[in-house]
């Protein structure tokens, strides 16, 4: 496993229709962070981590 740095995590198992790890990447992205999405198939969850490192 390769460490990275995670901005914010989300559990895989949200409400149909609800996507908040694509919403906080959007947010962050807009701030002047770009983030993107990667599934932690290991934790079963959504990470937001920076562009650079996906």
């Amino acid at each position: 496993m390769t460490a990275r740095e995670i901005l914010d995590h989300f559990p895989a198992g949200g409400p149909r229709g609800s996507w908040p790890a694509e919403e906080k990447a959007a947010e962050l992205t807009a701030l002047g962070t770009p983030a993107t999405v990667r599934m932690d198939m290991e934790s079963d969850r959504f990470i937001v981590v920076p562009e650079r490192e996906s």
